[in-house]
């Protein structure tokens, strides 16, 4: 194993993101745990980069680390989590979810340590914002609008959803 700029990268990176990700679950306050999900997702866009998927790196931070992170901060602020009837769980139910974690993460390892990849040469990497450009605005024109109309449904969905709620809890 030879220790290159892109695998210290890599390796810093992936970190970042399994500490961004460890720290989502554990933490209590709903703002530090959107600060941990930005850093997850900015993580992930910088391996993109790291493959040289510029776009998706972008989209990446534009789409998740903006967008979907304040819709699911709104999400989380107005819905009722009040509940506080959730047990504790035992110190041998987490050793034992970290062992299973363990486990999943050696064995993930060894398939991909011994996994042989035949190296092709390829263009994919060069131009690949314009690449991706000529085939969803021509060959996938119909699923990206399809998609987009499924947003807008959504998005009129749950204004709805919405306004009824505030309507039956004024009549109490």
């Amino acid at each position: 194993m030879t220790f290159s700029g892109e695998f210290l990268a890599f390796m810093g990176l992936a970190l970042v993101a399994i500490i961004g990700g460890v720290l989502l679950l554990n933490l209590t306050k709903v703002v530090h745990m959107v600060v941990a999900l930005i850093f997850t997702f900015v993580a992930i866009a910088g391996i993109y980069v790291l493959l040289s998927a510029e776009f998706v790196a972008a989209v990446q931070i534009l789409i998740y680390s903006g967008a979907i992170t304040i819709i699911m901060l709104f999400g989380i602020m107005l819905t009722k989590h009040d509940d506080e009837s959730e047990p504790k769980t035992g110190k041998w139910r987490k050793l034992l979810v970290f062992l299973g974690i363990a486990g999943f993460a050696f064995a993930v390892y060894i398939g991909i340590y011994n996994f042989n990849i035949v190296q092709v040469p390829t263009t994919l990497h060069e131009n690949n914002t314009m690449q991706i450009g000529k085939a969803l605005y021509s060959k996938y024109i119909i699923p990206f609008e399809l998609t987009s109309a499924l947003l807008l449904v959504a998005l009129v969905g749950s204004i709805i959803l919405a306004k009824n709620e505030k309507k039956e809890g004024d009549s109490e």
